[in-house]
C-alpha cells in the first residue's frame, strides 16, 4: 500500500541525523548545533543521497521559532523589555543601520544594483533570537541583566524587521523590483499605516484580553488534574496565538508566540507552562537548525569564497564591534558590551525571510540568497564559540589595554549616593543586593518598618526610576567591591542578597566581612546542594526556597491541630 509519508520521513531523518552528528560534535568538544547545521546538509538537496522535504522542515522549524519564542515571553515580560529600553531600542536600531551600510558597501562593490545591495545588507542586520536563547541558555544567564538586555535587543531587531518586510513590496517598484513582481502592491502611505494599526491592535488584544484570559485558561485547565491537557493548553496556546497574529495581524509566528508567553506569564502557572513546553521546544529547535544546513548549498564555498569571507565578515566583525561600540557609549561595562557583541555575531530565520521576500520581488540575485545562507550556517556554526571566549577575551583586554581599564571604570552618575543621603542611610541600614521579585517584597516589608536601606541593582534604568521615587540605590554589580562600598557597607548592620548567584554571593560576604567584620549576612538560593555549601562555609544565614515553602505550609498545617504524640516506625529518607 502506498503512502505519503514525507512529514514522517522528514522528522524521523531529521532527529536521527541530528542525534548522530550533535553526539559526535559534543565528544570532539564542539556545540552539538554545528552537528544539527552538519546533518542538515547532508540530507539536503545540495548533497548526494537522501533528500529531505525542505518545505516541510521549513515548517517544523517554524514551529520550533514559536515553541522557543514562548518560552522566552514566559521569563522575558514587557516590563523586562521597558527596563532595557533606552539602550535596546537606539542600539538594536543604529546597529542595524550600520551592519545594511556594510553590506551595501560590499555589494556595490561588487556591481550590484542599490535596490539588491539594500535587500542584501537588511538581511545581514538581524541576529537569530533563537540562536541567542540557546546561548544565553546553555550558559545560565538568560535571566541576567546581560541576557535581558541581549534578549531586548533582538526582540527590537525583530520588531524593525516585521516593519521592513511589511514596506518592501510597495517599495519594490522604487528599489528596482519586477513588475510582475509588485503589480498588486499597496501605496507606502497606506502600507505603512495598515501595519502600524496590525501590531498595535495585537498588542492591545493580548495586554487587554489576553491577560485576562490566558491566566484564567490555566487555572481551569488545571483544576481538571490533567497533566496531559496542561500540557495541550499550552502547546495550543503558544502556536494558536502565533498563527493568529500571523493570519490577523500580519505579525510575525515569532512576535506572536513572544507575546504570547509575556502575557501568560502574568498566571501563576507560568513556571509550569515553561516546564511542560520544554521538551517541545528543545526537539522543534533542533529542527531549526536542521533546516538551515539543508538550504545551504556547500558549493557557493568554492565558487565564491572571497564574497563568503566578506558575508562572515561583516557579520561577525562589523555588527559586533558596531554593538561592542554603541554599549560602551551607553556607559554599559565591558562584560555587558562583549555579551552583546556575540549575541549579533550571526543572522538566522529573519534573514531567510528577508532574502527570500528580495528574491520573488525580483531584488535580490540568486547568488546574494546563497551568500546569506553561506554566512548564517557559518556564524551560527561560530556563534557558541565566540560566548565562551567572551569572559577570557574581557581578562586579556583589561589586562593589557589601559584605555578598556579606563571604560571599565567610568564614572555611573548612579553609581554613587547623592551628597544630599541621608546619615540613617549611611550607617546601621540593610544592603539590599538586587531588585527583583524577592527583593522587591524585601523592600516593601523595610519601608512597612520604617527601616532604612540601600538598593544595590545592575539595572542602571531601575535604578534611576527607584531613586525618583525616592529609594536609596547604587548601580552596578555587588561582586564588585567598589559597589558595596558606595552602599556603606563598613557601616551596614545587614547584607541581604536576594539573588541566587552563590559565585557573587561569595564575593559579596567577603567584601562585606573585610570591610565589616560583625555585619550580618542573609543570602537565597534555588539549589539544595548550594543551600548546603553556602552554610558549611559559613557564609550567613541561608534561605533555599523549597525548604521555606515548605517551612512555612508545615507550619500552617500544625497550627490547625493540638499537639499529638510523636509517630514511631517511619522513614521520610
Amino acid at each position: 500500500m502506498n503512502h505519503n509519508i514525507s512529514l514522517i520521513t522528514t522528522i524521523a531523518s531529521g532527529f536521527g541525523m541530528a542525534l548522530v552528528f550533535g553526539f559526535l560534535a559534543e565528544r570532539i568538544k564542539m556545540p552539538a548545533l554545528v552537528g544539527y547545521l552538519v546533518a542538515g546538509i547532508l540530507i539536503g538537496p545540495a548533497t548526494p543521497g537522501f533528500v529531505a522535504d525542505v518545505h516541510l522542515a521549513s515548517q517544523l522549524s517554524e514551529i520550533g521559532v514559536m515553541l522557543l519564542m514562548f518560552g522566552v515571553g514566559l521569563h522575558f515580560s514587557l516590563n523586562d523589555l521597558l527596563a532595557v529600553k533606552r539602550l535596546a531600542i537606539p542600539g538594536a536600531l543604529v546597529q542595524m543601520g550600520l551592519a545594511t551600510v556594510l553590506g551595501m558597501g560590499m555589494s556595490w562593490w561588487w556591481g550590484w544594483s542599490w535596490g539588491s545591495a539594500l535587500i542584501f545588507g537588511l538581511s545581514l542586520s538581524c541576529a537569530s533570537t533563537v540562536v541567542l536563547l540557546k546561548a544565553l541558555e546553555a550558559r545560565g544567564v538568560l535571566d541576567s541583566m546581560n541576557g535581558r538586555i541581549a534578549v531586548g535587543w533582538l526582540v527590537v531587531e525583530d520588531l524593525a524587521t516585521v516593519l521592513v518586510l511589511v514596506l518592501l513590496p510597495p517599495l519594490a517598484s522604487v528599489l528596482g523590483g519586477s513588475s510582475a513582481a509588485v503589480a498588486h502592491a499597496n501605496p507606502l502611505w497606506m502600507s505603512i499605516g495598515q501595519t502600524l494599526l496590525q501590531v498595535f491592535g495585537f498588542i492591545a488584544l493580548m495586554l487587554i484580553v489576553g491577560r485576562r484570559v490566558l491566566p484564567w485558561l490555566l487555572w481551569e485547565v488545571t483544576r481538571t488534574g490533567s497533566r496531559e491537557l496542561f500540557t495541550l493548553a499550552v502547546i495550543a496556546t503558544a502556536i494558536g496565538i502565533a498563527y493568529g497574529a500571523s493570519a490577523l495581524f500580519s505579525v510575525s509566528f515569532a512576535l506572536g508566540a513572544f507575546f504570547a508567553g509575556t502575557v501568560m506569564r502574568e498566571s501563576e502557572f507560568s513556571h509550569r507552562a515553561a516546564q511542560e513546553s520544554l521538551p517541545l521546544r528543545d526537539a522543534f529547535s533542533v529542527l531549526f537548525f536542521v533546516s538551515v544546513g539543508m538550504l545551504f548549498d556547500p558549493m557557493i564555498l568554492t565558487q565564491q569564497p572571497l564574497h563568503v569571507l566578506g558575508v562572515v565578515a561583516i557579520i561577525i566583525l562589523g555588527k559586533s564591534l558596531a554593538a561592542l561600540a554603541l554599549v560602551l557609549a551607553f556607559r554599559y561595562p565591558l562584560n555587558t558590551a562583549l555579551t552583546v557583541a556575540a549575541s549579533l555575531a550571526q543572522i538566522g530565520e529573519f534573514s531567510f525571510i528577508l532574502a527570500g521576500l528580495g528574491l520573488s520581488l525580483g531584488l535580490l540575485p540568486t547568488e546574494g540568497m546563497s551568500l546569506v545562507l553561506a554566512g548564517a550556517l557559518i556564524s551560527i556554526a561560530l556563534n557558541p564559540l565566540l560566548f565562551a571566549a567572551v569572559e577570557p577575551l574581557r581578562r586579556w583586554v583589561l589586562l593589557h589595554s589601559a584605555l578598556a581599564r579606563q571604560l571599565e571604570q567610568r564614572p555611573d552618575p548612579f553609581a554613587e549616593l547623592p551628597m544630599s543621603t541621608e546619615h540613617k542611610y549611611l550607617a546601621g541600614q540593610v544592603v539590599l543586593v538586587g531588585y527583583g521579585r524577592v527583593g522587591r517584597r524585601i523592600a516593601i516589608a523595610l519601608d512597612n518598618r520604617s527601616i532604612p536601606y540601600v538598593a544595590v541593582e545592575q539595572n542602571r534604568e531601575l535604578v534611576e526610576q527607584l531613586r525618583m521615587t525616592g529609594t536609596v540605590a547604587v548601580s552596578g554589580s555587588a561582586a564588585d567591591p567598589a559597589v558595596l562600598v558606595q552602599a556603606h557597607i563598613a557601616h551596614a548592620a545587614m547584607l541581604v542578597i536576594a539573588t541566587p548567584d552563590p559565585i557573587g554571593a561569595r564575593q559579596m560576604a567577603e567584601t562585606a566581612r573585610t570591610l565589616n567584620p560583625d555585619i550580618e549576612i542573609v543570602l537565597r538560593t534555588h539549589s539544595e546542594n548550594e543551600s548546603q555549601l553556602l552554610r558549611n562555609e559559613g557564609i550567613g544565614t541561608v534561605f533555599f526556597g523549597e525548604e521555606e515553602l515548605a517551612r512555612g505550609m508545615t507550619s500552617h498545617v500544625l497550627e490547625r491541630f493540638p499537639p499529638q504524640p510523636p509517630a514511631t516506625g517511619k522513614n521520610h529518607g
